[in-house]
């Protein structure tokens, strides 16, 4: 009789168990569709250039302007940030300049030069490459400049090189809503 009781206890528990893993998977289930679609709509909200990124967990102005402060020249990091888009090249989308603080600015170029944003691209962007310092002379200052559509008289007062924060971007997402 005591054996009686011990298996149906125990079948009793394994039915539990059974019934509680399968609610569980239905659950898991359920939360994955959920991270997929609220994925997919907001893959929807970009334009791609680039390798392909996810609009997903990026670092705000806030973080990459504090990842920045603590670069040394030499150093890069490995990132993936969003920010308003403040500039882009006028001649062929070959570069943009992006907010991240106050006056402070990330010139982003695009890795081999193997593609380009277009003209008129503004609001928000999502980037993802390396962020580094750089040492910019004053002839790639006043190219930019040019490119950017500047006077002759604005590129003319360029005379001193700067210390820039860069980012080589393996892929770009323009929000387009």
């Amino acid at each position: 009789m005591k054996t009686l009781l011990v298996v149906a206890l125990a079948g009793c528990m394994m039915i539990g168990c059974a019934e509680s893993t399968q609610e569980n998977k239905k659950e898991e289930a359920v939360a994955f569709a959920k991270a997929e679609e609220t994925t997919a709509s907001s893959q929807e909200d970009y334009a791609s250039f680039g390798a392909e990124i996810s609009a997903t967990d990026a670092m705000t102005q806030a973080e990459i302007n504090e990842k920045y402060a603590q670069l040394k020249p030499g150093d890069t990091a490995v990132v993936k940030f969003e920010a308003p888009i403040n500039a882009v090249c006028k001649s062929k989308g070959c570069w943009m300049r992006l907010d991240i603080a106050q006056e402070e600015e990330v010139f982003v170029k695009f890795k081999d030069y193997g593609f380009f944003v277009p003209l008129d691209a503004e609001g928000q962007a999502i980037v993802e490459g390396k962020a580094y310092l750089e040492e910019v002379s004053v002839d790639e200052l006043q190219h930019m400049a040019k490119d950017a559509g500047k006077t002759a008289e604005e590129i003319a007062a360029i005379t001193e090189s700067k210390r820039e924060l860069r980012f080589m971007a393996d892929g770009v997402l323009i929000k387009t809503n």
